[in-house]
């Protein structure tokens, strides 16, 4: 082998950290800040999340530079952490206002969104938030803390498999949780993550070949290369045919109650984070709180299958949740009492949701999940169920919120009463208009008017609410709440819609933005008939679970689907407790209610009038901004501390940064303890500069060549390679006033190594025109 390609040789290996390899780092990072920006993480708009391939190059560049100029890895990662706290509030208020501004501008700009969402969700305790900037700056800390772990595992560790599956299996979890097509980004991250190892592993096969001298160590990397890339080719092409074209799921069993864990923990969490209009997950969930957003699901994915033992037309809802709050984006229940019914109980005996069996007839359904799940849905009100179960009422005796028991697909088989027919002696209409409006204390104060929050109704939904007033003639609840139904089922006056992403709504209530917007799914359509009959002093409350499915071709089997998913109201009538409303309208679904009979006329039953409907009380005006309430307009940013705080804040933050990274420049940390400490430290960074020491030098030798580069520095090189000689070669140990001297050296040498760049230019120049 001739001088000119062990020099070449050589140059490759002082310089592993080449353009190829950089960009191929970069490309991995840069892979997942665009699967991330693709899923649409923020209100579906990919254009607020643009700034994240920014992110995760800043991250990445940090990373390279941190081994570039010998920083350890905690001196590195806390640069970079100071950096990201300078830089990402300025990337996150340029993505909120694009138009842009100062300095000062872009940091309150992003403080006042980030302090917005902590005084709704934490002080005020809302479910929703109009603030969205902390959803971007999370998503950006996250890209640029993952680039800049990969790009320093590559770059400091010489380990990127490190890299690869840590990225990887963010841009997996990414992909899992969106139904949007990400599989170009999964091609993409794999070629350039095998490219980056195939890269690594030429350069210590090279390596090792020239320090056994076992032949031509450029004869491997051509070799590498295109055994590599065909490999990669091969593979690829492999996984997407196969991609294509499976049809099995062999670790489907493998997934017990993963799906129930996953619903708990995203219930818990989906409050403070980004609510994705494309998510995918287990399927609907039904516990203790109902954030409403801005699409609905509408997969077909098999929910529950439900068994009947004779034939049913058309059954019952299948509810799992009763809520009795109203929190204006949402709806949550109350914390009260959980009763244990043993299995042969009547599981409704000594509480509030107590009925008797006249005038209903008894449906039995045997109930299957698909996957395992808590909740126990009931087509009707229970009075036994197979399995053991908890209920959640209001109170010790009160009004029932939902029945569960331990996760498990196991089915379950439930007894209920549902109103039978008028022959049988069912429930009427004319019944229902007679009974009255002598309520239950503790259903007024749990369901009436002043369980409505004040900033439910604006101006648009207290005009809706007087027109359907004015335009009934009758007075007793039961009219009414049909008035509001028949309303709302109007496709003239509200269109059903499951993406509401274009029709977006800052007001902090749903009712009022329905109102607006007269687009919406049944949790909109239910939220406001809901309101709207508290508001009349008519109890109500919403119901969650699912409609009854299409009956299978066979059998008296139901199939219960994504789709069926649905959100309905129950008001209260005395004498005949909680009955089913369902104001959504739009396409035809899976199940309708079975139309309640008009019937003969009845006597009312209470002497105690109605509440005129017309008698609206006009809600006055808040003249003292609540937390998380507000008027329709959108987040006003011109409020909280000056802008000239924030801006002496950076200043700061930039004071801190440039003291932080002059330490570490000079100290870094405190000199390394031992000679061949820094005799390793000041070859691995002059190797990065293009001067790394040979196989064959010797280290008084390689010192003189780099002395001979640098004369200024001759002094300090010849103190480390004695020093290293002596303890590594003669057993010596050096006394304090030596590692004084050579922790001196060391320092001195860390600054002035770096006049080796220009002339590792010209070196290049020099070998390319030999």
């Amino acid at each position: 082998m001739s001088n000119r390609d062990n020099r070449a040789l050589l140059d490759s290996l002082r310089r592993p950290d080449g353009w190829f390899t950089i960009g191929l780092v970069l490309l991995v990072c840069a892979t997942l800040a665009w699967s991330l920006d693709d899923a649409l993480l923020v209100l579906g708009q990919d254009q607020l999340t643009d700034f994240l391939f920014w992110a995760a190059i800043g991250g990445a560049a940090v990373g390279l530079i941190g081994p570039l100029v010998g920083w350890g890895r905690w001196t590195t990662h806390l640069v970079g952490a100071m950096f990201a706290a300078l830089l990402m509030p300025l990337l996150v208020g340029w993505a909120i206002e694009p138009s842009g501004g100062s300095l000062g501008f872009l940091f309150q700009t992003t403080t006042d969104e980030v302090v917005k969402a902590f005084s709704d969700l934490i002080i005020a305790q809302l479910l929703f938030t109009p603030a969205y900037g902390h959803h971007l700056l999370v998503l950006g800390l996250i890209t640029w803390g993952t680039a800049q772990f990969a790009s320093y595992a590559t770059f400091g560790h010489r380990r990127p498999i490190n890299a690869v599956v840590v990225i990887g299996l963010l841009l997996i979890a990414n992909m899992s949780l969106t139904v949007r097509p990400q599989l170009t980004f999964m091609v993409i991250f794999s070629i350039a993550s095998l490219f980056l190892l195939v890269r690594f592993h030429t350069l210590d096969e090279q390596a090792d070949w020239l320090r056994r001298r076992i032949g031509d160590p450029t004869a491997i990397s051509a070799l590498y290369l295109r055994g590599g890339t065909v490999f990669i080719i091969a593979a690829i092409t492999a996984s997407l045919a196969l991609t294509a074209g499976a049809s099995s799921a062999p670790l489907a069993g493998a997934w017990t109650d993963v799906a129930a864990r996953v619903v708990d923990w995203g219930q818990f969490l989906e409050r403070y984070l980004p609510m994705p209009p494309n998510a995918k997950g287990p399927g609907p969930s039904f516990g203790g709180t109902s954030t409403i957003a801005s699409t609905w699901n509408t997969g077909v994915a098999e929910q529950l299958r439900i068994d009947f033992p004779t034939k049913e037309d058309n059954p019952p809802f299948l509810a799992a949740v009763y809520y009795d709050k109203f929190q204006l984006r949402g709806w949550t229940v109350t914390d009260g009492a959980q009763v244990t019914p043993a299995a042969s109980d009547d599981v409704l005996a000594g509480t509030a949701e107590d009925v008797t069996a006249e005038g209903r007839r008894t449906l039995v359904a045997t109930i299957t999940p698909t996957f395992a799940r808590r909740e126990i849905f009931t087509p009707g009100l229970p009075t036994s169920i197979s399995s053991p179960i908890r209920l959640h009422l209001t109170t010790d005796g009160g009004y029932l919120t939902g029945i569960d028991r331990n996760i498990s697909s196991d089915s379950y088989t439930v007894s209920t009463l549902v109103d039978a027919t008028e022959a049988q002696g069912g429930m009427t209409q004319e019944q229902l208009r007679a009974a009255g409006t002598e309520y239950p204390e503790d259903v007024v104060t749990l369901y009436g008017k002043d369980a409505v929050p004040a900033d439910a109704m604006g101006p648009e939904s207290q005009k809706l609410l007087q027109q359907i007033v004015n335009d009934t003639p009758e007075t007793d609840p039961y009219d009414i709440a049909a008035s509001i139904e028949r309303t709302l089922r109007d496709p003239n006056q509200f269109e059903y819609d499951t993406d509401l992403t274009n029709n977006r709504c800052d007001n902090p209530s749903v009712v009022e933005c329905f109102a607006l917007t007269r687009h919406g799914f049944c949790q909109y359509y239910a939220s406001m008939m809901t309101i709207f009959l508290r508001e009349l002093d008519i109890p109500a409350r919403y119901v969650q679970g699912f409609l009854p499915g299409k009956p299978d071709p066979i059998g008296n089997s139901r199939t219960i689907r994504t789709e069926d998913a649905h959100a309905w109201v129950q008001a209260f009538f005395p004498g005949y407790g909680w009955i089913d409303f369902d104001p959504t309208g739009g396409p035809p679904r899976s199940g309708e209610l079975t139309p309640i009979p008009s019937g003969a006329p009845v006597a009312s039953g209470s002497p105690k009038p109605s509440r005129s409907a017309s008698d609206i009380p006009e809600r006055p005006e808040r003249s003292d901004p609540q937390p998380g309430g507000g008027g329709a307009g959108p987040v006003q940013r011109n409020g909280g501390p000056p802008a000239g705080l924030f801006i002496g804040i950076a200043i700061l933050l930039a004071v801190i940064v440039g003291s932080i990274a002059a330490v570490a420049w000079r100290r870094s940390p405190h000199g390394p303890e031992s000679p061949n400490d820094v005799y390793g430290s000041v070859s691995r960074l002059a190797t990065r500069l293009g001067f790394g020491p040979r196989p064959n030098q010797t280290v008084y030798e390689y010192a003189g060549a780099l002395a001979d580069e640098l004369p200024m520095v001759r002094p300090e090189l010849e103190t480390v390679a004695q020093a290293k000689v002596e303890v590594a070669y003669g057993g010596r140990s050096l006394p304090d006033e030596r590692l004084a001297a050579l922790h001196a050296a060391h320092r001195r040498l860390r600054f002035q190594l770096f006049r080796l760049v220009p002339r590792r230019r010209g070196r290049k120049g020099r070998g390319r025109r030999r």
